[in-house]
């Protein structure tokens, strides 16, 4: 397994609230570098199974010779599908580090990072058809406005993507670099990185539907995972986190209290084992920057 591709995010934190059984079977929603999935399967026996998702091909040739291994080309929203053609009906437990790798972040060419110049990309895997310049090329001023505010939470999302349309009605966008210099115009100037951080953000929520996926992998947990079994998952923006705090409470990402009968009883498939968030310490941060956001939320399916 190649060094240095990605280092993994609160390791021990997120792998130890999976409890795992040395046989029980394992879902690495998001295997990147492989870095959570090396130490779910030294925790395994022989009998032992994991199950990774990835639909980058980086990560395809990253990928450890195992026998205990299955590694599945998809996006992890075909969870219950392939667990089905696996001849898996549950598992024992659900890890899912929601971050963009290390990996991505640095390949210029995949257009991830305002870093960099490079195509303006953004696909998490290839096989995705629209990408970052597709939309700030074609998509109407008030989506793109909704796209910034939404998931990039811009205050001057309008007047960002009004200077978009009027960009490209002259040149289209092709780089990283054509972005990052018409948006360090509107964004302020002492938090011009933070600025150029939640463009990218935005689009590349919107490019890889990344909130859609989420929600549709978590309703899917509390039917795929055993009673007992744990859902361990790790966020790095307050989007992603209020969807996970939302369905370990309520059993829907967007409640945030469940719905209680007239006895005042209430149906969720999740309690939470740890109430308050975990987050890295600073030794961590101090020696992987990229840490900084994570939040980990782990749950307990009854």
């Amino acid at each position: 397994m190649e060094q240095g591709y990605h280092i993994p995010v609160l390791l021990k934190e997120s792998v130890d609230g999976l409890n795992i059984k040395p046989d029980g079977v394992y879902v690495d929603l998001t295997f990147g570098g492989g870095g959570h999935s090396k130490e779910i399967l030294s925790r395994l026996n022989e009998q032992g199974k994991l199950i990774v998702f990835d639909q980058d091909n980086d990560a395809y040739q990253n990928r450890p010779n195992d026998e205990r291994l299955y590694f599945v080309r998809h996006n992890f929203q075909y969870l219950s599908h392939f667990l089905k053609y696996l001849g898996v009906d549950q598992v024992d437990g659900i890890l899912g580090d929601l971050g963009v790798s290390s990996h991505h972040f640095d390949a210029a060419d995949r257009g991830f990072s305002f870093r960099f110049d490079g195509k303006l990309d953004m696909r998490m895997g290839q096989g995705l058809t629209v990408t970052a310049a597709d939309i700030v090329n074609t998509y109407a001023i008030e989506d793109m406005k909704r796209i910034f505010w939404q998931y990039g939470e811009i205050k001057s999302s309008f007047k960002l993507a009004s200077e978009i349309a009027k960009e490209r009605a002259d040149k289209p966008f092709v780089t990283t670099t054509d972005l990052k210099l018409l948006a360090e115009k509107i964004g302020p100037k002492k938090e011009q990185s933070k600025f150029l951080a939640q463009v990218f953000q935005a689009l590349r929520i919107e490019v890889n539907k990344e909130m859609d996926v989420l929600k549709s992998v978590l309703m899917q947990s509390a039917s795929v995972i055993k009673p007992g079994g744990r859902l361990s998952v790790i966020s790095y923006h307050s989007l992603e986190d209020r969807l996970v705090k939302n369905f370990v409470r309520s059993g829907d990402c967007d409640k945030n209290q469940a719905d209680k009968d007239l006895f005042g009883n209430s149906d969720v498939p999740f309690k939470a084992v740890n109430r308050k968030i975990i987050i890295p310490n600073e030794k961590e941060i101090e020696m992987n920057n990229r840490a900084r956001s994570a939040k980990l939320r782990i749950a307990e399916r009854l």
